[in-house]
């Protein structure tokens, strides 16, 4: 079943493969029979050195463990499959401190458990794997970003050209490696030939032919974002292939990717894009605009240059071009001269990628004046929710946020993290951040929940200690209880 959009569950930067670590000849790692086939493929977010008997409760997942085995238990199956049960991603034993080789019944041990078991020689101190990965996490981050600023330059190339929007969506599936689909107002995507000389009704396509399956879902993909009241963008997985959808302008038109791999900065690339293209597909009435200022320059009145409406007031605040802002909301009304863009639009606003907006309650041209203060507190309270977007609501504390716009915020603020680990984060926050009381409660050594809440932090991006921080967890950690008082998984 398709997804909306979250928070993702990975560390903000990528993963090292074993088989990069594996292909560092001054580490001479070797992988060990057993170890599995899939070990090359396997993601390492971090190292840990231990020589516990039971090292799981200090592991937060994605760690390749380190040890000499001083501690090795006897039954080397109960150990390795509590390091499976913690989240280890892979162990590596270090040979000749203890043992002059990697033990027999770890090796069969781990290949029962599928945990991949590299032997990491005597000349490599485990510091030197520890630096390899950092090393290697940096490299793949600088990677990442060199890749997102040439792409941003080459859409803006293929959106200057004749054809703009069939350059772009080319460029686009090029970049990504994958495929795009552009479905327009109302549309329905018949196909990969579909729409052939029919204009700007017809569904474009660019890039590698998909299978079947996954045509059929990001079809269906499609249709839902497109849908009046549809999600703000949405995933799904088809075949073997990545599957998002992107409203464009909120005139129904849906921008569509699928890709065999996703990588961390296809979104900001395919984000780039659906902006792009809003500006190049947005309608926007001619003469409308202009009518409006000559009716107000020849002594009419605001209410009387504006037609009946209902308008929304947005303020909007966010590193993107307001002009290109203003395109999307299908207006050219906007206030670009302070820090906080002020617009005025007659088509209610959707989310938008690279801005945070405040939008007010519908209203007549007569009631403007009280909709710009509505606007202006909603955005703060986007702002303080980290949200996309915040709508005017009536007065009291338990309408400050739409009890639906809650609930979709509080999902994805907590996405990324697992059960326990939200029954932990709860725990810790109701006792004010107290280690001991928060043990004492979970029945857990306070080691367990440091651990736990330093995974969280990692996995959230946030800093904890910030009471703001606080605050916004546990209001969302309280919707959810509200809910349905089930963990988010």
């Amino acid at each position: 079943m398709p997804a909306t959009s979250s928070a993702s569950a990975t560390p903000p930067t990528p993963g090292v493969e074993l088989s990069a670590l594996l292909a560092d000849r001054e580490l001479g790692l070797r992988t060990l029979t057993g170890a599995g086939e899939r070990a090359p493929a396997v993601a390492v977010h971090a190292v840990h050195a231990s020589e516990m008997a039971d090292p799981s409760p200090y592991l937060l997942g994605g760690e390749l463990l380190l040890t000499a085995g001083a501690q090795l238990e006897a039954d080397a199956d109960a150990y390795v499959a509590r390091l499976v049960a913690a989240g280890a991603a892979a162990l590596g034993f270090g040979v000749a401190p203890v043992y002059e080789e990697v033990p027999p019944e770890l090796a069969a041990a781990c290949a029962r458990h599928g945990l991949p078991l590299l032997e990491v020689p005597p000349r490599t101190p485990f510091t030197a794997v520890a630096r390899t990965v950092w090393r290697l996490m940096a490299e793949a981050r600088t990677r990442e970003l060199r890749r997102v600023t040439e792409a941003q330059q080459s859409l803006a190339a293929a959106a200057a050209r004749p054809d703009p929007v069939p350059a772009l969506l080319r460029r686009l599936a090029a970049t990504l490696g994958g495929h795009a689909t552009l479905l327009p107002a109302g549309g329905q995507d018949p196909g990969r030939d579909a729409g052939q000389g029919t204009g700007q009704a017809a569904t474009r396509h660019a890039g590698r032919d998909l299978p079947p399956e996954a045509a059929g879902a990001l079809a269906a993909l499609l249709t839902r974002v497109g849908a009046p009241g549809g999600p703000a963008t949405a995933t799904d997985a088809a075949a073997g292939w990545q599957l998002t959808a992107y409203p464009l302008g909120g005139e129904g038109q849906v921008l569509g990717v699928a890709v065999p791999d996703r990588t961390p900065g296809d979104h900001a690339i395919t984000a780039i894009a659906a902006v792009l293209l809003t500006l190049l597909t947005t309608h926007r009435p001619a003469g409308t605009e202009a009518g409006a200022l000559t009716r107000l320059l020849l002594g009419g009145s605001p209410a009387e240059a504006l037609g009946p409406g209902p308008w929304h007031v947005v303020h909007a605040r966010g590193t993107g071009d307001p002009q290109a802002l203003a395109a999307a909301l299908g207006t050219v009304l906007v206030d670009a001269r302070r820090e906080e863009v002020r617009l005025l639009a007659e088509r209610e606003p959707g989310p938008l990628p690279g801005w945070r907006l405040g939008v007010s309650a519908p209203t007549g041209p007569g009631a403007l004046a009280g909709a710009e203060a509505q606007a202006r507190r909603a955005l703060r309270r986007a702002e303080a929710a980290r949200a996309p977007l915040a709508r005017h609501t009536a007065g009291g504390l338990d309408a400050l946020l739409d009890p639906a716009e809650a609930l979709t915020h509080a999902r994805e603020l907590l996405a990324p993290l697992a059960p326990e680990q939200v029954r932990t984060l709860r725990a810790w926050l109701a006792h004010h951040g107290s280690w001991d009381r928060t043990a004492a409660a979970l029945g857990v050594h306070r080691n367990t929940v440091r651990q736990r809440v330093a995974r969280c932090t990692a996995l959230l991006g946030r800093d904890l200690d910030d009471p703001d921080t606080r605050m916004e967890l546990w209001f969302a950690l309280r919707t959810l209880d509200r809910q349905d008082n089930s963990p988010v998984t």
